[in-house]
């Protein structure tokens, strides 16, 4: 027993180290001095001054924020509704083909949905002259994907949801609109946060897709990054990476704490009512 349970702690060591070591040591190399890799001369913050100097990164990361916003909202209000209708309206006419066509992003290989976006994109350009290649695009483009995530995570939460509240709801006069917004809405609002924390996190860093939808002047920040990478390294980038990682681990830190907080007084409310 004690040498299965040493056997499992070290299994899951060497996971966690797999997985965090890299990430690591990019932070550690984005305060070293010397442009070379893996090459450690002193701590220095020279690449981060560098870093605002640099318009191009810093125009492809506000450009990246704005679309993984404007994505992970886009992409919450339509899965809140897609996975509302698949829930609640077990049965109708094309529900098999609707359900398959959301899920459909989820199993496509991103090159295959990126290409037909852009034969689709230039298609509509060429006869009604609009859009233009560039923030519209992609962001349409993810949020056609996050959606799809977005739906598969509050789904799974109105299925675990008491369904006894709205019938109480309903029994009390409720009209159907105003027990989605005064019942539903309230009782989903964790799998809300997670879904756009979900949806912002894959828009941010998403490559393919923005490859295929960015035009001139709309280069987000992976692709920023992944045309220098071909270049050769560039210790700034480690910089931006470090710094996206701060970013993120704050966000899931407070979205945590947020959730926790909200379950606590949920069963504390259940309880009270108990």
């Amino acid at each position: 027993m004690k040498n299965a349970r040493w056997l499992g702690v070290t299994w899951l060591s060497a996971g966690f180290l797999f997985l965090y070591l890299p990430i690591i040591v990019l932070i550690v190399f984005s305060f070293n001095s010397s442009r070379e890799d893996m090459i450690w001369e002193r701590f220095s913050t020279v690449w981060y001054q560098a870093l605002a100097n640099d318009s191009e990164i810093l125009a492809g990361f506000l450009l990246s924020l704005k679309i993984a916003i404007l994505t992970a909202t886009s992409s919450v209000i339509l899965g809140c509704f897609t996975a509302f209708v698949l829930h609640k309206y077990a049965r109708f006419r094309g529900r098999g083909l609707f359900q398959a066509m959301v899920n459909a992003p989820l199993v496509m290989p991103e090159v295959i949905i990126g290409l037909s976006l852009l034969l689709l994109m230039v298609a509509l350009q060429k006869s009604v002259g609009v859009p233009e290649r560039g923030l519209i695009t992609i962001w349409i483009g993810h949020s056609l994907l996050g959606m799809a995530y977005a739906t598969v995570v509050i789904e799974a939460r109105l299925r675990e949801m008491n369904k006894s509240l709205e019938e109480a709801a309903m029994d009390l006069g409720c009209k159907p609109h105003q027990v989605f917004f005064l019942v539903t809405l309230p009782n989903i609002t964790q799998s809300l946060g997670s879904a756009w924390l979900l949806t912002f996190t894959l828009s941010l860093d998403d490559v393919v897709l923005s490859a295929f939808l960015s035009g001139p002047g709309a280069t987000t920040m992976p692709l920023v990054i992944f045309s220098r990478a071909r270049l050769g390294l560039d210790p700034r980038v480690n910089a931006v990476a470090a710094l996206t990682i701060l970013v993120v681990s704050l966000a899931v830190v407070f979205s945590t704490l947020y959730r926790a907080r909200a379950e606590r007084l949920r069963r504390f409310a259940e309880q009270h009512n108990e």
